[in-house]
């Protein structure tokens, strides 16, 4: 059964809402003759001027322009001097919302992931966003893709049972009171997996 990509209209809703809906979707990446696809197990939203913490909240810049337009396009941006983070915009155009992907549960491509990331522990291979963008072979070419093209796109997922948890976001220095975090509960591909366990 091929599964659905998803519409033009389900970007469009509100950030929080596609954040949370997002959530149990399964994200593909094809490149030449290699796909990649992981469940989507954690995403954060940001919310334009609304929100400190998004990249849009000063306004347009040559980055973040992408924000800007509808939703339904890929923000990619290069963060800390070492990695991509690949995100969905949200909404409709200036309204410059995203949602960033932050962690996928591997499905297809497991072994070039491994090559990507340079290790065979399929737990570290994309529990983050950094991690998950190098296992994809994700980064600025994919700035402004549509997300209804070939090369990066997120469709259905038969499974429907995950139970979604919110939190506050993952390190951020402003606004860091809101729960604009989502993530399948118990997952063990959620970025902070280990950590939470270590500590519990």
């Amino acid at each position: 059964m091929e599964l659905k990509k998803l519409s033009k209209d389900f970007y469009q809703q509100k950030c929080l809402t596609v954040a949370r809906g997002l959530i149990g979707k399964i994200l593909v990446r094809i490149k030449s003759n290699k796909i990649y696809s992981g469940i989507i197990v954690e995403t954060e939203a940001y919310l334009g001027e609304k929100d400190p913490a998004a990249h849009s909240f000063i306004g347009k810049t040559k980055r973040n322009e992408v924000m800007f337009g509808e939703g339904g396009f890929s923000y990619v941006y290069f963060t800390y001097g070492n990695h991509y983070c690949f995100n969905v915009v949200t909404e409709k155009s200036g309204t410059a919302h995203a949602v960033l992907v932050r962690a996928v549960e591997p499905l297809l491509g497991i072994e070039e992931m491994k090559k990507n990331r340079g290790t065979d522990y399929i737990y570290n291979l994309t529990n983050g966003p950094g991690k998950l963008a190098q296992a994809f072979e994700i980064n600025k070419v994919l700035n402004g893709a549509d997300l209804n093209g070939r090369e990066i796109f997120i469709v259905e997922n038969e499974r429907k049972d995950y139970k979604i948890s919110k939190s506050k976001r993952i390190g951020i220095s402003k606004n860091t009171e809101k729960l604009y975090r989502f993530y399948a509960k118990d997952n063990i591909f959620v970025s902070k997996y280990f950590i939470k366990k270590l500590a519990a």
